[in-house]
């Protein structure tokens, strides 16, 4: 089983592994941690990743890059629409009011929504987590935004799924840190409450959290966050500054240029981490646009003024995080800052001054998430024993019920079912009396962000038929799930009309306690909704149970015990009949269009193996001519004639004009029936030079010693050798001719594999008779080492 951990980040992602001691990071295919989260989609294929990153720079129009801004948001958004104005690729509206991403590929014009693309950035972090660990990797735990909403974390799940992956858990990024901060330590109080505020300054947003810390737990007691405040609006301040510059001094527009845009960009980043670290900094770039090279130059004062407006704003969430904490800045015992963002100077001075202590930078500002979210999946899979630590999480916003009465004219009415900072997961229920089929609506209240869509989800309840002819009972059960994603699970009509005997009176009472108080008589009052039902406890899937509804009722608390005490003479029995729930999410892609985004995803996939394999096979040609043309001068000059000697090479020089020209673009069968038609005329040389190598090596060595010309691949050898050279061997003879014919002689190694063994092989028995057994022996002992990596080998994932 996977135990892993994705960061996704809007401007790159970081995978970490849980390993036998501790949480790894694991390297992409050049070597770097962090890996780009961008798609760059070619005439033929898609570049994905670091591939992408190097294909952007040329072009820019196919490149899609900060796919987390897209993600579950309508295309009027007014925090969307300022993003697509900076993006150098095209967004349209689609049908259904959400972005759609326009790009060229495969020589057309095609579209792919939000959640395809990010389907593809996790398609190749599975990847990459996948060639590390050289196994499959399916369950994985991928930390998002606290501020997701509920569109947005279906939208994450859907793309999971779309890339092969099953997640264990959408981690919040800030709890994600908290996590990865609090297992490893060791000091934390038993009774006393340590409090640590951590200042997430992201690339694209600021998250805020206060975690309350006792020994073995954590408990997040406050969230905030300005989902548009990170280290690129720094950025765009510099491109403002220098692109109006430019154009006062060199009379270039780059906002007309998207390549040039994205090169200032680029350079911008790079010259607002110099000035992070140093009073002031230097921009070069050389052949911006309409071949000029530009020049500028300035101080941290003046990035300072230029970002004012930018640093106004992160008091902000500091200030909220503070106040829904219930605490001072003197009950705050430590602050952490991590994220990219965090590393500007003037950000840390805020903070300083609003907390009045130093932040303090205890973990990597970068891997902090994708770490916790590793620890997080080795929690939830048995693949790990991990120190026991609880995670207290809490939900963000406050979630609503509503509902309209049997009474045509009544108003709506509605409760609210999971409060702001309500634990996730977390199950509840609510009795309704219905005569038939009902909606209720899911709502976000309250939650100071105008840009989440209020109207979450609508469940129809029904059809059903009261057995009495009056209200029916129904009981529902509300889920706010490990994702925190809410949904209606079940809904069950309820019917007192069965008599049980006496005999098995306590048993009934204890059933219809534990069902949730089952006898409780029907609300006088005529309500709908009963919430005076005594509280009972369901296991929800975290482990964590939760009540079911609001105040209990001392009366029907202290039932059971009356009971046990009085034997009545009957008592009836509650029977429980199952209601169909249908579920309409607002935006959620359907369950077709699932099916057929993990087809097309498929397809591209399928698309760019091939076109990976056709550049290997190509590579191999080139490879192969480069290879074959300076050994034919050096150690297989011995071997060849000259006269074969200059007609290989003049087949080489050939297929090496041929790659560079019409060879250029060809497919995989193309270049493989090239390199195969190479090597019908090279194999037979090296095959001599091989065993000629071997024979030396075997006669250096002591006759006790194991031979390393084993019988077999020599067997092996002339079958390889015999394939190519029999069709060629068997070939009909040509016409006689008037002169004679040079006799044939054939090959010295098919003559000296049919030798009998030589005493030094004898000697060593079984292992040099060249039998498959030897290579099976070799593969099981290697199997056998690779036992002791079993997962109940594993350590403890601790400090």
């Amino acid at each position: 089983m996977s135990v892993v951990g994705f960061d996704l980040g809007n401007e790159s992602c970081i995978v970490a592994v849980a390993r036998q001691r501790g949480i790894d990071v694991v390297l992409n295919e050049e070597s770097k941690r962090e890996t780009p989260a961008i798609v760059c989609f070619g005439d033929k294929q898609r570049f994905i990743g670091t591939a992408g990153s190097a294909s952007s720079t040329m072009n820019p129009k196919n490149s899609i890059s900060q796919i987390k801004r897209l993600l579950g948001r309508k295309f009027s958004d007014p925090e969307l629409q300022n993003d697509l104005a900076v993006f150098p690729f095209r967004v349209t509206e689609g049908p259904d009011g959400f972005p759609l991403v326009r790009v060229r590929f495969l020589g057309e014009e095609r579209t792919f929504t939000p959640t395809q693309l990010l389907a593809m950035v996790l398609s190749n972090l599975k990847g990459i987590a996948e060639g590390n660990l050289n196994a499959a990797v399916v369950d994985c735990c991928i930390g998002i935004p606290v501020y997701f909403s509920d569109l947005q974390r279906r939208a994450v799940l859907d793309a999971a799924t779309i890339a092969g992956l099953r997640p264990l858990r959408l981690f919040h990024e800030t709890t994600a840190t908290a996590l990865a901060y609090g297992i490893y330590k060791t000091d934390l109080p038993e009774h006393d409450q340590l409090n640590v505020a951590f200042v997430d300054v992201g690339h694209a947003s600021m998250q805020v959290s206060i975690v309350g810390y006792k020994k073995g737990q954590l408990k997040m007691l406050s969230h905030a966050y300005d989902r548009s405040l990170g280290g690129r609006d720094f950025d765009e301040a510099l491109f403002k500054h220098f692109a109006a510059k430019f154009k006062e001094e060199y009379k270039i527009d780059v906002y007309q240029n998207a390549r040039a845009c994205l090169r200032l960009r680029v350079a911008c980043e790079k010259l607002k981490k110099v000035l992070s670290a140093n009073p002031e900094a230097p921009l070069n770039i050389e052949c911006l646009m309409d071949e000029k090279d530009v020049r500028g130059f300035i101080k941290r004062e003046e990035f300072e003024q230029i970002s004012a407006p930018v640093l106004e704003r992160v008091k902000g969430p500091l200030e909220k995080a503070l106040a829904e904490a219930g605490l001072t800045t003197e009950n705050v015992h430590f602050v952490e800052v991590v994220g990219s963002g965090s590393r500007v100077p003037a950000i840390i001075k805020i903070i300083t001054g609003f907390f009045g202590k130093e932040p303090r930078r205890t973990m990597n500002a970068s891997e902090c998430v994708a770490r916790g979210c590793a620890l997080q999946c080795a929690i939830l899979s048995p693949t790990f024993k991990v120190r026991e630590f609880q995670v207290n999480d809490g939900f963000p916003f406050s979630i609503v019920l509503s509902w309209k009465s049997d009474s045509q004219n009544s108003a709506p009415q509605h409760t609210v079912v999971f409060p702001k900072g309500n634990a996730i997961p977390s199950v509840k229920a609510l009795t309704f009396y219905r005569s038939s089929t009902f909606e209720v609506d899911v709502l976000y209240v309250d939650t100071g962000d105008s840009q989440i869509q209020q109207k979450i989800s609508t469940y129809t309840i029904g059809p059903f038929q009261p057995s009495k002819g009056e209200k029916a009972k129904l009981k529902v059960k509300i889920r706010l799930n490990i994702h925190g994603i809410v949904t209606v699970d079940s809904a069950m009509m309820l019917e007192e009309d069965v008599e049980v005997p006496v005999s098995s009176v306590n048993e009934a009472l204890k059933d219809a306690t534990r069902m949730d108080t089952d006898d409780a008589p029907s609300d006088p009052s005529g309500t709908d909704v009963n919430m005076q039902e005594p509280k009972s406890a369901d296991t929800t899937e975290g482990g964590a149970t939760a009540a079911e509804n609001g105040a209990q009722d001392p009366e029907e608390k202290s039932v059971p015990m009356e009971t046990d005490a009085k034997v009545e003479p009957s008592k009836k029995k509650v029977k429980k009949i199952s209601v169909p729930v249908n579920e309409l999410v607002y935006g959620a892609l359907p369950a077709a269009e699932l099916e057929k985004a993990v087809e097309k995803e498929y397809e591209m996939a399928l698309q760019d193996r091939v076109m990976e394999e056709t550049k290997e096979k190509k590579n191999a040609v080139e490879a192969y001519v480069y290879d074959m043309r300076n050994k034919l001068y050096d150690k297989y000059n011995d071997f060849v004639t000259p006269e074969e000697k200059e007609a290989l090479i003049a087949r080489l020089q050939e297929v090496e004009d041929w790659l560079y020209e019409d060879g250029e673009d060809e497919t995989k069968g193309v270049y493989i029936a090239k390199l195969e038609e190479l090597k019908k005329i090279g194999d037979p040389i090296e095959a001599e030079n091989w065993l000629r190598e071997r024979k030396q090596q075997q006669d250096a060595l002591p006759k006790f010693a194991n031979p390393v010309l084993l019988v077999s691949d020599l067997k092996k050898k002339a079958e390889t050798l015999d394939r190519f050279c029999k069709p060629i061997m068997t070939k009909p003879k040509p016409a006689p001719k008037p002169q004679t014919p040079p006799p044939q002689t054939p090959p010295q190694t098919e003559t000296q594999a049919q030798e009998p063994q030589t005493p030094e092989q004898q000697q060593n028995g079984a292992g040099a008779t060249g039998e498959p057994a030897s290579e099976g022996g070799a593969q099981e002992a290697s199997g056998e080492q690779m036992d002791t990596d079993k997962p109940e080998n594993f350590a403890e994932a601790s400090a």
